[in-house]
């Protein structure tokens, strides 16, 4: 499971000319899910990313956590995150896990994400989507569990 972690002041998804869902300050998470992952990887993924310390304290060190700063994430499914460019000029997406099983750990991530009271929002998986972002730093990580 992989995610692309961005900082963000404000993120939105926008489906078919039409606000989906929006967020403040906080995360903006894109999320691939590849063949083998399970419930315990997004367990494991929700509770490093909502207490990585990547937010600014008093003294401008990146020491405070979501949780700390009472942030908001929105997560994207992503299935190109777990494309692989290695070789020649197109991407192979063999890494990636079938749509059903794909969904149901995108599911259950943003699941575990709400467990920790981190107001959450979402994208449409499968849709085609235009995601807009302020980002904050910029801060842009990326993470795999």
């Amino acid at each position: 499971m992989k995610a692309l972690i961005q900082r963000v002041k404000k993120a939105s998804v926008t489906i078919n000319a039409e606000l989906y869902s929006s967020v403040g300050f906080g995360l903006l998470v894109f999320l691939g899910v590849e063949k083998g992952d399970t419930e315990e990887n997004a367990k494991n993924l929700a509770q490093k990313l909502v207490n990585l310390r990547i937010f600014e304290d008093e003294n401008e060190k990146m020491n405070l956590s979501l949780k700390d700063v009472h942030g908001e994430m929105l997560v994207v499914s992503q299935f190109t995150l777990c494309g692989d460019c290695k070789k020649g000029t197109r991407p192979s997406f063999d890494k990636s896990a079938p749509p059903d099983i794909a969904e149901k750990l995108y599911e259950r991530f943003v699941e575990y994400v709400k467990e920790f009271n981190i107001k959450t929002q979402t994208g449409k998986f499968r849709a085609m989507m235009d995601v807009e972002l302020v980002n904050d730093g910029p801060v842009t990580f990326m993470v795999e569990k």
